[in-house]
């Protein structure tokens, strides 16, 4: 997420770093960059080196492993309900495909044909 933050902080920056012009302008947008780096360094290791972060990922994690089990049974039932579909769909095609296939090598066969005839 901080990440994103700061896409979106330095999207933003250069957008109106885009619009500037004169020196002094970029002297000030390079100075907020560097001061905004120290200040996301010094946030997250405070953020690594803390505890408590650990705890909220495990808690976090066991907090989404009903979720996950839960979209997999959810994702199943859902494949198990197409399946019939998906095959009744394919049955019907085949024939189409195979039926187009024979019609392209036909024609495959013809323009070979043409081209030998008017090689020689």
């Amino acid at each position: 997420m901080k990440f994103s933050l700061i896409a979106a902080v330095v999207v933003l920056a250069l957008a109106q770093g885009s619009f500037a012009q004169d020196a002094t302008d970029l002297e000030k947008l390079s100075q907020y960059f560097e001061d905004m780096k120290t200040k996301m360094t010094t946030e997250l290791t405070a953020i690594m080196q803390n505890q408590d972060f650990a705890n909220q990922a495990e808690t976090v994690r066991t907090q989404l492993e009903p979720l996950a089990t839960k979209l997999k049974e959810v994702a199943t039932n859902i494949e198990e309900q197409l399946k019939p579909l998906t095959d009744n769909i394919q049955a019907q095609a085949q024939p189409m495909v195979d039926n187009f296939q024979k019609q392209m090598e036909a024609i495959f066969q013809k323009v070979t044909e043409h081209t030998k005839a008017l090689a020689n």
